[in-house]
């Protein structure tokens, strides 16, 4: 592992993610004494601040999104002090001299957190190089989008490889950040349990969902010219799909990890022209009701009509050794009836029932892991109702259960940004996610993209509040499975 960076370079330091995530996430690891004890943190946008007005913005950040029991005025005030500011218009070059002059020397290590419009990212990359903030002791981390196709994910990538080696170049999916994701290795590969049917020998297949309630929530912008497809599919969903399919690792560092997630989203069948209307299913939310209150259609909250989805539903294989025959059912989707995230393996029937002739009736076992709102691991197993079995036997699915939140309630749960910079500071790569996984994402949603535009396919209505389209239930009906919607 690389040595600790001694100072932090905020970009976009006045945005709504330093504000949420941020600025909480950095004040955590401060209070907990994980920074690094001479750590400095500059912040830049376009806003114009100095040093003791963006102090005074992050105290009011701070004050708005922490929780209550984090808030400690004292804490607040060391971890305030650590903060710089530097304004900078990053399409003007003749800036970075003045940011360079701010952040000072990069000899003891310097990591950069770059949040920026893809059309800013090699003007921003070539003004860091020019400012010499691009030496051997710096790192960079790159927050989404990091294109909107394969070709402008390739041009991203080149301008960053002009300046930043890969083993300096730090992509962030906050979704890897989450601790139940990291669970889901912890689960696959800390248990003789699981691995001898984890696979197309025990599994019948496998659901993924990301269901949102919000709708465009201030990001009509982004939203617009993204989508679902790309906006959650691309980067958290087939990162998931990828952590529950590849093959365990040699060990727990950043090549061994990376290396089996890229082989497994290079072995995605890919969703050619002829099979789109088929294995995908797009939709856009109108008005409704969510959680008991009207809302209004997106189009509504756009102003205008749009071709954009809001929901997809997707039906994938990966075609190897190990899950040949499985299908992977994903489903995300905004405005829908609950906000969860979660991932369902279905595991095949016994072979042969017992308990058929005396009445009792079987449920294939079932692992839920749910990644949010509420954080568990769920395996469903049958159980034999008590009783004298006169009428025949009776079985029931009950649930084991791992509560995170219980098991580990004496241990503070932390937010995913929280994690990923201080993986960034130190330079640990193993949670970030490489250029050949990105590349071989988008070769594949641009694959789906085509057929959509070969087929004219356009996003089907759906009822805000509900579970999306009903193409998208006649998905997985068709092969007699059901989502999970619980």
């Amino acid at each position: 592992m690389n040595q600790p960076a001694g100072k932090l370079l905020l970009f976009g330091a006045t945005g709504d993610l330093a504000q949420r995530m941020l600025l909480p996430s950095l004040y955590g690891l401060h209070i907990d004494g994980l920074l690094p004890p001479g750590l400095t943190i500059t912040g830049t946008a376009r806003s114009q601040h100095d040093d003791a007005s963006y102090r005074a913005f992050a105290a009011e950040a701070l004050d708005t999104y922490l929780p209550a029991d984090r808030k400690n005025d004292a804490a607040v005030g060391q971890f305030l002090s650590r903060l710089g500011y530097q304004p900078l218009d990053a399409s003007h070059p003749q800036g970075f001299d003045a940011l360079a002059a701010k952040v000072g020397s990069c000899d003891q290590g310097l990591a950069i957190f770059l949040s920026t419009a893809p059309s800013l990212f090699r003007a921003t990359i070539a003004g860091l190089a020019g400012a010499g903030l691009a030496c051997d002791g710096v790192r960079i981390g790159l927050e989404k989008p990091l294109g909107t196709d394969l070709a402008t994910s390739r041009e991203i990538n080149d301008a960053v490889a002009e300046v930043f080696p890969e083993d300096r170049t730090f992509r962030i999916d906050h979704y890897l950040g989450k601790e139940t994701v990291q669970n889901i290795l912890a689960l696959r590969f800390g248990n003789t349990l699981f691995e001898p049917v984890w696979s197309a020998r025990g599994i019948d297949h496998v659901q993924i969902t990301v269901a949102e309630t919000v709708g465009l929530e201030g990001r009509a912008g982004y939203y617009e010219s993204s989508g679902a497809l790309r906006d959650m599919v691309q980067n958290h969903m087939l990162q998931l799909l990828a952590l529950i399919a590849m093959e365990p690792p040699a060990r727990f560092d950043g090549t061994a990890i990376r290396d089996e997630k890229v082989k497994v989203l290079r072995s995605l069948r890919p969703i050619v022209e002829a099979d789109a209307p088929q294995l995908t299913v797009t939709g856009q939310y109108v008005a409704g009701a969510v959680k008991g209150e009207a809302v209004r259609g997106y189009a509504d909250e756009l102003g205008k009509p749009s071709p954009t989805e809001t929901f997809v539903a997707l039906k994938a294989h990966v075609d190897n050794w190990r899950w040949q025959g499985v299908p992977f059912y994903l489903r995300t989707g905004k405005r829908l009836p609950a906000r969860h995230s979660e991932i369902v393996v279905q595991f095949k029937p016994v072979p042969h029932s017992i308990f058929a002739e005396r009445g009792g009736k079987l449920q294939p076992n079932a692992l839920v892991i749910r990644l949010q709102p509420e954080e568990y691991v769920r395996l469903l197993v049958m159980a034999k109702e008590p009783g004298l079995d006169r009428e025949g036997i009776r079985l029931r699915e009950v649930p084991l259960d791992l509560s995170l939140d219980t098991e580990f309630a004496g241990t503070r749960r932390r937010i995913a940004y929280e994690r990923l910079l201080l993986d960034l500071i130190d330079g640990d790569p193993t949670l970030f996610v490489r250029r050949d996984e990105v590349e071989a994402q988008w070769t594949w949603i641009d694959q789906i993209r085509r057929g959509w535009e070969a087929h004219g396919m356009k996003p089907k209505p759906y009822t805000a509040g509900s579970w999306g389209p009903s193409a998208a239930i006649a998905l997985t009906e068709r092969d007699g499975v059901t989502w999970h919607d619980e």
